[in-house]
């Protein structure tokens, strides 16, 4: 049974923009691992990632929206290749489309209140299709994209039926709270009238601040983070200090099996035999000859996307002072967004060749090679809920330069501080002279002090920033909330599954309940490879063949590009799926448990 159902308007590698994707294509795969199962929702949009994976339908149905009907299907990625069951919504002509949030040209649709009205009302119609002791045990939703669902789950009519399940929002970031006018609440579903005002913050409709109020618990990615929505988010600062009784800060982990130095296929030189130095000055070698950069010099680089919530509007003329100034290192920019900030950095990559360089674009694979291969890592930020980019920086021997708010305050502590736990440079105020500072304590320390350098290398590639020291916070919040979740790592079980007609012997229904067995899971110090599991389908309409889906996890996560399974090295009989025929049928044989009776050896 799935216990923990995260819906969220992203999920890494499906569909990414930022830090929310990372977040909710680890969360659930770990959460997994523990032994409480854990899905993801996103909607379908038409990304390459998508087109290259087979879905298979497990529920179909319609919405109403005003006056009209709109159809959807959801969908599951047929071969768990996410260590986790990932589902889409397919809703034709809202997300079917070539873009997350905006349109190729960089222009944001303007139907995104309806399209993110329609697709929690899909996921809510398909959790209601469960049988009440199949729903999942917590609706974790991420961000204002599915901001209405603890609003709609306890106050519309339709929805009423899912009112005891416990919902956690987190919020990724607080400066985007999905607010619209009240001229397109004829998208939403009957409510109830008096619940009118959980909806309306200053008169206008916020999924965020609704979120805020009718969630039974709200968490945000880091306890900074949460401080500062106390303070600045909005608008809204009253109604965080008003409903302080239910907020916890966690900090984000990473995947550390992605982000692994030594097994990174998408870096040149992988860490061996735990020699720091080598494994830099390889990847740092490689990135010089790529990007014409003197090796002579610290690189410092930024990664991330170029708008103002980043602060790299202030990188080009930081940089152009440090440069003028005769400060001797070399800059590195990889990343797209505004495009006032994209063409400064393209002249700049003109006006100091061999000092600067700028890659407008998204590449991870890239973005790897830049963590391995740089000194320093510059993330300058006016608002940062928690960051991912420093613990990747950090994780390959990169070190952080950033600014001290929200997850970045949390997770660097400064150089200078007592007590030799430094992480990292920090500055505290955001203006040219305060990251001018920075950069010239980070180039002046490689110059003149190579050993601390190493120190401070060897330090932080020993951190563990991994998601196994985070879930245990979150199932701590989950039973705070009032859910029942369990760890479920037991022996197979032969899973019940109705089913309409005995016309196939071959059962491929989509999954709705998944069991995690805990003796089909084989570790070794390479790989992990993930258990068989046993599938059962929630109670539709129209009841379509079932298979059981096997789990596999890739050695490593490019952008954009198939995962391959392993072989493995033996083979394992599948969990079959009993069905359950109605009166008189007896089942097929061939789908009787394999493991009902013991063979006994001759």
């Amino acid at each position: 049974m799935i216990q923990v159902l995260h819906i969220s308007a992203e999920c890494y590698p499906a569909a990414k923009t930022g830090g929310l994707a990372d977040v909710v294509g680890s969360l659930p795969k770990y959460q997994t691992e523990a032994g409480v199962l854990s899905a993801a929702v996103i909607p379908k949009y038409a990304l390459k990632w998508m087109h290259q994976h087979e879905w298979v339908t497990v529920y179909g149905g319609a919405i109403r929206v005003d006056w009209r009907t709109v159809g959807f299907s959801i969908q599951q990625e047929k071969n768990n290749t996410l260590g986790f069951p990932l589902f889409v919504v397919d809703i034709p002509g809202l997300f079917d489309r070539p873009g997350i949030y905006n349109d190729p040209s960089g222009h944001p649709y303007g139907d995104e209140v309806e399209r993110y009205i329609v697709f929690q009302q899909a996921v809510l119609q398909w959790v209601l299709s469960f049988a009440d002791h199949e729903r999942p045990r917590v609706l974790h939703c991420h961000d204002h994209h599915t901001g209405l669902i603890p609003f709609m789950v306890k106050y519309c009519p339709q929805y009423h039926g899912l009112a005891m399940i416990p919902t956690v929002f987190t919020i990724h970031n607080g400066q985007y709270q999905g607010m619209f006018g009240r001229n397109n609440l004829h998208l939403m579903p009957f409510f109830e009238a008096t619940a009118f005002g959980l909806l309306e913050w200053n008169g206008i409709i916020n999924p965020m601040a609704s979120a805020l109020r009718c969630a039974w618990a709200v968490t945000t990615v880091s306890e900074t983070y949460l401080y500062e929505l106390h303070q600045s988010s909005m608008g809204l600062e009253g109604l965080f200090r008003d409903e302080w009784r239910k907020q916890s800060g966690i900090i984000n982990g990473i995947d550390a099996r992605v982000w692994d130095p030594a097994t990174d296929p998408s870096i040149q030189h992988r860490l061996e035999n735990n020699d720091i130095q080598s494994f830099k000055l390889k990847n740092k070698k490689a990135l010089c000859e790529w990007f014409a950069l003197p090796e002579d010099q610290p690189i410092i680089s930024f990664i991330g996307r170029l708008v103002g919530e980043k602060g790299c509007d202030m990188l080009p003329d930081a940089y152009r002072n440090y440069i003028h100034a005769g400060g001797k290192a070399s800059f590195l920019v990889l990343g797209t967004g505004e495009p006032w900030t994209q063409n400064q950095f393209r002249s700049m990559a003109y006006q100091y060749p061999g000092r600067f360089n700028a890659i407008i674009d998204y590449n991870e694979a890239l973005a790897h090679q830049i963590y391995a291969g740089s000194d320093y890592l510059i993330m300058p930020s006016r608002v940062e809920p928690c960051g991912l980019n420093q613990m990747y920086s950090m994780r390959y021997g990169t070190i952080p330069i950033v600014h001290s708010v929200g997850g970045l305050k949390d997770t660097v502590p400064d150089i200078g501080e007592p007590g030799g736990t430094g992480r990292g440079i920090r500055f505290d105020h955001f203006h040219l002279g305060d990251i001018g500072w920075a950069i010239h304590r980070a180039a002046s320390m490689w110059h003149h002090d190579p050993s601390t350098v190493a120190a401070i290398r060897e330090r932080i590639m020993a951190i563990d920033f991994s998601w196994e020291r985070t879930i245990e916070q979150y199932f701590t919040v989950y039973r705070n909330a009032g859910a029942s979740i369990r760890s479920e790592r037991r022996p197979p079980k032969v899973v019940e599954s109705p089913v309409a007609d005995d016309t196939s012997k071959s059962i491929k229904t989509p999954v709705a309940q998944i069991v995690k067995p805990k003796a089909a899971v084989k570790k070794t110090a390479a790989k992990s490879a993930k258990p068989e599991v046993a599938v059962k389908e929630p109670a539709i309409k129209s009841a379509k063949p079932a298979t059981a889906v096997k789990k596999s996890v890739a050695k490593s996560a490019k952008p954009e590009v198939t995962v391959k399974k392993p072989a493995p090295k033996s083979a394992k009989p599948a969990t079959a799926v009993k069905k359950s025929v109605a009166k008189s049928t007896k089942p097929d044989a061939a789908v009787k448990n394999a493991t009902a009776k013991p063979v006994k050896k001759k």
